[in-house]
C-alpha cells in the first residue's frame, strides 16, 4: 500500500526581542523553551534561514544533543522544520546523542554545512534548569559573530515557519530512514549513527594508544578515576578508555546520561564534582578526570585530589606535544589562549619560538586561526583545550594528552606540573564569578570601571596591600583584530596590567541562561622562584583580589557578600 507523501505547513507566528545567541548559542530556562509558545521552533527556523537558500537546498546537517531534558522533543522539531527547509538529509548520533567535540568531527568528515547541538554546557539541566542550542558552521566550529548576527536578525521579524508535523523518526534505530515529502523531487534522508565510531577513528589517528594502553594495563598499571557526570560522556568514556584502552570497567563512574544529570550541575569543577575530589583524595587513582555534560570541558586531578588549573593544563600540553605523533608528524604552528586565561602558555611559546594568539573569550576566534595554519593548540581558563583535530574544545582528546604525557614521561601528575613550573616558572591564576546579578546595577558597574582605568592618571597608580606593592604598567578594555580577516572585535573585557606581570581582569560573560548578568573577576601573578610554587593560591592573590575589589566596588554596587563561585 503506497502512502501519500508528508505534508509541509507553514504556521504563523510572531518574533521574540531575546532571542539573540550568546557566546555559545542561545541559553535559556528550560520553561521558556517549554512555556513560550513557538519560542524553540521560532529559533530553529531563525537559524535555518541564516542559510543561504541555494546552499540550504539539498544539504547535510548534523543534530545532536547532551541528552538533557527536552532533548527528544526538540530535536523532533528539528527534523520536521530542517525537512520542510529543503534540508536534504541529516545526521543524528544515536539516542540523539553526540558530544559537541564528536559533532565537530562529523562535519568535518562528512563536509556538512553545519550542525545544532542542544547543549547549555555545564549549566543544570531537567524541567527547572537550562536548555541551549548551539550552530557550528561548515568548519566544525561555533558560529562566528557575523553567522549569530544573522540567526539574530532574522528572529527579530520572523513571522512564519515551515514544518512538517506528521514526520516521525525513530532515535533508536541505527541507520537509515527516507521519507517523500510534498513538492519535494529527492526524499529526505536521516542516518542514525553511532555516537562514538567516527570520533574514535579520529582519536586513533592522533593519539599512540598502544602506549595508553600499556599505561592504563602494564605490570606498573595506573588507576584511573574517569566522572562523566551523567552527561552524553558516559558512552565515550566506556567504549574508548574502557573498551580500547583498557582501563577497568569500574574505573568509569556516573557514565549513565540522564536528562537532569543526577541533580546536579555537570560542571568539572572542584565543587560540583567533589564525588571525584574525595575519591581521588585516597592516594588509590593516578588521574581523575571529569567532563561536563556535551563533552567539550574536562578538569584533571593528580594523586591525593592535586588539582591542575586549566590554564596550567594547555601550557603542559604545549610543552609536551612531541608525545603525540598527530603533532610529531604535522608539526606544531602555534598557539593561541583567550585574553582572560593565564600567561602559561605565552612562556611555553616563546621557548619554542612559535606565535602566541591573544584572542577574545569564545571557542569561534580559534576557528580562523586553525584554518589559516596559524595555530595547533588553544585554551581557555574555563577548562576548555582543543586543538587543530577539529574546531571545538575536547574535553576526552585532553584527557588521552595527559595519559601521552604520563606514558611517555613516566611521572605522576604532580611531577609533570611541577617539573613544568620549576622550568617555566609559576602562574598562580584564579577567577571569581558573580552569577544572576540585576543587569542594569552590573552594566554601570563595568562602565565606571572603565572611566576609572582609562583616565590617563591611572596608568601611574601605585597600590600598597600589606607588604606588597603593585605599580600599573597598563589598563585596555580588549580590543581584538583578527590576524586573518582584519575583523575587529571591541570591549571585550577591562585588563589591569602591573609591571611585575600581575594581572586583573574584569568581564561581563555572555553564556549564563537568561537569569540575570555575569561578572568574572580574574586575577593573575607570576612565580619564577622553584621554593614558591608551593603556597596557596588565594593566599598569593590575596592583594591583587582586594584591589580588584575596591576598585570595582562590586560589593557595594551589587549588593552582593561574595561570588558564587571562586576556580
Amino acid at each position: 500500500m503506497e502512502t501519500s507523501p508528508i505534508p509541509v505547513v507553514t504556521v504563523q507566528t510572531t518574533p521574540f526581542d531575546d532571542q539573540r545567541p550568546g557566546t555559545n548559542g542561545l541559553r535559556r530556562k528550560t520553561a521558556v523553551f517549554e512555556g513560550k509558545k513557538n519560542y524553540l521552533q521560532n529559533y530553529i527556523q531563525s537559524v535555518l534561514s541564516s542559510m543561504d537558500l541555494r546552499d540550504r537546498q539539498g544539504c547535510t546537517m548534523v543534530v545532536g544533543s547532551d541528552g538533557r531534558y527536552l532533548s527528544r522533543g526538540a530535536i523532533e522539531v528539528i527534523v520536521q522544520m530542517a525537512a520542510a527547509n529543503g534540508i536534504g538529509r541529516l545526521v543524528i548520533g544515536h539516542n540523539g546523542l553526540l558530544s559537541t567535540p564528536a559533532v565537530s568531527c562529523i562535519i568535518r568528515k562528512i563536509k556538512a554545512i553545519g550542525g545544532i547541538i542542544l547543549t547549555a554546557s555545564h549549566n543544570p539541566g531537567g524541567p527547572g534548569g537550562d536548555f541551549g542550542i548551539k550552530f557550528n558552521v561548515a568548519n566544525g566550529g561555533p558560529s562566528p559573530d557575523t553567522v549569530m548576527e544573522r540567526i539574530h536578525q532574522v528572529s527579530r521579524t520572523l513571522e512564519e515557519y515551515a514544518i512538517c508535523p506528521d514526520l516521525r523518526i525513530d532515535l533508536s534505530r541505527l541507520g537509515r530512514q527516507d521519507f517523500d515529502l510534498e513538492n519535494k523531487f529527492k526524499p529526505f534522508r536521516v542516518e542514525i549513527v553511532d555516537s562514538v565510531e567516527v570520533y574514535l577513528q579520529l582519536l586513533r589517528n592522533i593519539f599512540d594508544f598502544s602506549a595508553i594502553k600499556s599505561l592504563l594495563t602494564g605490570p606498573k598499571q595506573l588507576k584511573i578515576r574517569i566522572d562523566a557526570m551523567n552527561g552524553v560522556m558516559g558512552p565515550y568514556v566506556r567504549r574508548i578508555l574502557c573498551d580500547e584502552l583498557g582501563a577497568p570497567a569500574n574505573s568509569a563512574v556516573n557514565c549513565v546520561p540522564m536528562e537532569d544529570f543526577g541533580g546536579r550541575p555537570p560542571e568539572p569543577n572542584m565543587t560540583y564534582a567533589s564525588s571525584l575530589v574525595d575519591a581521588m583524595k585516597g592516594g588509590e587513582f593516578g588521574l581523575g578526570a571529569a567532563f561536563d555534560a556535551d563533552g567539550d570541558r574536562y578538569m584533571i586531578l593528580g594523586e591525593n585530589a592535586f588539582f591542575v588549573n586549566p590554564s596550567d593544563s594547555v601550557a603542559i600540553m604545549a610543552a609536551n606535544l612531541s608525545t603525540v605523533p598527530y603533532f610529531r608528524q604535522l608539526g606544531v604552528k602555534g598557539f593561541a589562549r583567550s585574553m582572560a586565561t593565564s600567561a602559561a602558555l605565552d612562556r611555553v611559546a616563546k621557548t619554542m619560538k612559535l606565535a602566541l594568539y591573544e584572542t577574545p573569550t569564545g571557542w569561534r576566534y580559534f576557528g580562523n586561526l586553525m584554518d589559516s595554519g596559524r595555530c595547533s593548540l588553544c585554551g581557555e581558563e574555563s577548562f576548555g583545550t582543543g586543538s587543530d583535530h577539529i574546531r571545538e574544545k575536547d574535553g576526552l582528546w585532553s584527557v588521552l594528552m595527559w595519559l601521552s604525557i604520563m606514558a611517555a614521561n613516566k611521572q605522576s601528575v604532580e611531577q609533570i606540573v611541577r617539573e613544568h613550573w620549576a622550568k617555566f616558572g609559576r602562574n598562580y591564576f584564579c577567577r571569581f564569578d558573580y552569577e544572576g546579578l540585576e543587569p542594569r546595577a552590573a552594566f554601570y558597574m563595568m562602565r565606571d570601571l572603565e572611566s576609572v582605568i582609562l583616565d590617563k592618571a591611572f596608568s601611574s597608580q601605585k597600590f600598597a596591600v600589606g607588604d606588597h606593592m603593585y605599580n600599573v604598567e597598563r589598563a585596555d578594555n580588549f580590543e581584538y583584530i583578527d590576524p586573518v580577516d582584519g575583523t575587529v572585535v571591541r570591549n571585550q573585557g577591562l585588563r589591569i596590567v602591573f609591571n611585575d606581570a600581575s594581572r586583573l581582569v574584569f568581564r561581563m560573560s555572555g553564556s549564563g541562561g537568561g537569569m540575570g548578568a555575569v561578572i568574572r573577576i580574574y586575577a593573575e601573578s607570576f612565580e619564577r622562584d622553584p621554593e614558591r610554587h608551593s603556597r596557596e593560591t588565594q593566599v598569593v592573590l590575596g592583594p591583587l583580589i582586594a584591589i580588584a575589589l575596591k576598585l570595582s566596588n562590586i560589593h557595594e554596587r551589587t549588593g552582593r557578600r561574595g561570588p558564587n563561585m571562586i576556580t
